[in-house]
């Protein structure tokens, strides 16, 4: 792959508990990207959400950390980086981004300004972020975005969108404005082997009592069974608090 642009892979996300399903993500991603014969993927980075976001049942950011190290120690590429989950607040996805780029290009020795599709850095691996097909529609709900930051992730930096069962992304690219102005550097992975695995089933079959082996790695089952994780109590955590973006939004507004 001489000659490639190298690139690191960036997801961000509650981690709620980590699933097959999130790190099969970066598999079929560095697949497609490599399919390209343009990229050549060097890193991925796990990067879970603050505590502070204010998402009902989301278990306190150690765990997640945790769990999500014991669902990738037999990953030789893909890291856990704590860094946003370690902030005071919340944490704007695209200065989540800013951060990682800048820890990468500082490894280079070069500048910590993210390269455009007009003049990449040659020596500097690219910075894309990995995201499942339900995360277009975060771009429609209104004051969860602002449009400055949507157009730095996707257009200054890019996104690697890989498809989930019925979800279309392509749809979404087509309904933005925004988004289709910066088409050509959106990536869209197509999974043909459909992967349902949804976290949010998984918390509910906890709480019931249900098995979820096959679903998540038997070293996270346990650590959740150790530390009795996603309980009733443990669902109702944040129940009436508004999604840390939202409020910050409606403040300044």
């Amino acid at each position: 792959m001489a000659g490639r642009i190298p690139l690191v892979l960036l997801a961000c996300g509650s981690f709620n508990p980590i699933t097959h399903q999130h790190m099969r993500l970066f598999e079929l991603a560095r697949d497609h990207m490599h399919q390209t014969g343009l990229y050549r993927v060097v890193g991925g980075i796990v990067s879970p959400v603050g505590d502070g976001y204010g998402k009902q049942g989301l278990v306190a950011s150690k765990h997640r950390l945790a769990m999500a190290r014991l669902a990738l120690q037999s990953s030789d590429w893909v890291s856990v980086d704590d860094w946003e989950s370690q902030q005071a607040d919340w944490t704007e996805t695209v200065v989540t981004m800013r951060y990682h780029y800048g820890h990468i290009a500082a490894q280079y020795h070069h500048s910590k300004d993210p390269p455009t599709n007009e003049q990449p850095a040659s020596d500097v691996p690219q910075l894309k972020l990995l995201c499942g097909a339900d995360f277009m529609d975060t771009f429609k709900v209104p004051g969860l975005w602002m449009d400055d930051h949507v157009e730095e992730v996707v257009g200054r930096f890019g996104l690697v969108c890989v498809s989930r069962g019925s979800l279309q992304p392509d749809r979404a690219i087509h309904e933005s404005d925004l988004l289709s102005r910066h088409r050509q550097s959106i990536f869209l992975v197509r999974e043909w082997v459909h992967n349902e695995i949804s976290a949010t089933e998984i918390r509910r079959a906890l709480r019931r009592g249900h098995s979820v082996k096959y679903l998540l790695p038997d070293s996270v089952i346990d650590y959740i069974r150790e530390h009795n994780l996603y309980t009733q109590d443990s669902e109702m955590k944040n129940k009436d608090v508004k999604l840390r973006p939202l409020a910050m939004q409606a403040i300044q507004d």
